[in-house]
């Protein structure tokens, strides 16, 4: 149906003239709209382009606008601004002294200076992998001395910092990152598992335990820590499961950096990532995750939540991985500059040094001090990593089965006559 008739619906006829005159102002629109679109399009497109990452940046930026309008807006757990002003929260409080600041700074220094010599370490050819945790110290190590001696982490494969908690040697954790062994460290010595790089399993694997500590009756707890890309697997959804309905003595800890490699937070749930924890029966709570007062705070009230009987509880801990997801990936080809530089302006370590100089808990001999262990973490690390002896060969097939195997001991001998393949011949 052309333009002309359509406009000429319940109207009466026109005569010819009148149609013509008609035609051409149609025809004469028309054209005047197609060179604007024209003229606009490639505006548009360009417009379209920036405003689409910046859109996505005030979404992470802003807490639980995923879930409507600011009405809705959760509060946010914070006991220390990024400018470090220290704030009170209704249902979280914190009393700790100037030592205690003093040792959440520490930990959070050295733990970044031994992740950015494991990135260097890597891009030098001493490791296949590393995966970064530059941005998240606070939610480590908040959460991380938040712990008892006898409570059971469950980590994913970037708890650094609550590894260095545990008491786990830094250079044990790059063992299995340079190939010379599966996980570097006892996990009942320091009640910390192996790294988990399946993503998402460990959070079923540490139900199971909690619900075998509630059987004990043992008055401990257990953390389970994952990402927000780890939040939409299967294995979460289960452990949430089967934590409710046993009533398990967990604590979910999601350390939510906004992106699950390149998928942002808000391609991957329409609410905020702790309002999943309702739909399952048990609390969930948003805490600032860098800063470390906060997360401390609100972990240690979940874990003695757990430990009291009352079930499990989901920490969301709302961070940023200032880095790269590991040291394969280019961040810089899906995540907008400006977004990381707003970040920065929050830095976990940086908020709590403020904090330490306005209220004069530290001063310039304890930074001196801080510095110069960082510096010689980072030469130990170095110098551990390059002279790590290479593993024992048939090693791999010890351990398997408790009792051996013959499939095993088949498997064995074929690889040793593959390896012994490679000896020189005797002349």
């Amino acid at each position: 149906m052309t333009v002309e008739s359509t406009a000429e619906r319940g109207t009466p006829r026109r005569g010819t003239a009148a149609k013509k005159t008609a035609a051409k102002k149609t025809a004469a629109k028309k054209t005047a709209a197609k060179k604007t679109a024209a003229t606009r399009a490639p505006a548009k497109k360009t417009a379209g382009k920036k405003a689409a990452p910046a859109k996505a940046a005030a979404q992470r930026t802003a807490p639980g606008t995923a879930g409507g309008g600011p009405q809705d807006r959760p509060a946010m757990v914070q006991l220390l601004t990024p400018e470090g002003e220290r704030v009170e929260h209704p249902d979280y409080t914190l009393d700790l002294d100037a030592d205690g600041l003093r040792g959440l700074y520490r930990d959070m220094v050295l733990t970044r200076r031994f992740d950015a010599e494991a990135t260097s370490l890597q891009r030098q050819g001493e490791l296949g992998l590393w995966p970064s945790l530059l941005g998240q110290e606070a939610a480590q190590i908040g959460s991380g001395r938040a712990l008892r001696p006898d409570d059971y982490v469950f980590p994913t494969y970037r708890e650094h910092g609550v590894a260095w908690c545990r008491g786990v040697d830094p250079t044990n954790l790059l063992g299995m990152f340079r190939g010379v062994n599966h996980g570097g460290w006892d996990p009942n010595s320091n009640n910390f598992h192996l790294y988990t790089i399946v993503i998402g399993s460990q959070a079923l694997h540490a139900t199971g335990y909690a619900m075998g500590v509630a059987k004990d009756g043992a008055d401990s707890a257990v953390i389970a820590y994952f990402g927000d890309g780890a939040s939409s697997q299967g294995d979460v959804a289960e452990a949430f499961t089967f934590s409710a309905v046993y009533n398990a003595p967990i604590v979910f800890f999601c350390q939510n950096n906004q992106w699950a490699i390149s998928e942002p937070t808000e391609r991957q749930t329409r609410v905020p990532l702790y309002q999943r924890a309702a739909g399952y029966g048990f609390p969930g709570v948003r805490v600032d995750g860098n800063d470390v007062l906060a997360v401390l705070a609100v972990t240690r009230a979940a874990v003695e939540r757990a430990r009291s009987g009352e079930g499990p509880m989901l920490v969301e801990a709302f961070t940023y991985r200032m880095g790269a997801h590991t040291t394969s990936d280019d961040p810089t080809r899906y995540r907008p500059d400006d977004e990381l530089a707003q970040w920065e302006a929050k830095d976990p370590i940086l908020r709590l040094r403020r904090h330490l100089d306005l209220t004069g808990a530290a001063d310039d001999a304890f930074y001196a001090a801080v510095e110069e262990e960082s510096d010689a973490l980072g030469r130990r690390v170095r110098e551990t990593i390059r002279t790590m002896p290479d593993p024992d060969s048939m090693a791999i097939f010890e351990n398997v089965y408790a009792d051996g195997h013959a499939l095993v001991d088949e498997e064995r001998a074929q690889y040793a006559a593959y390896l012994a393949s490679f000896e020189p011949e005797e002349n």
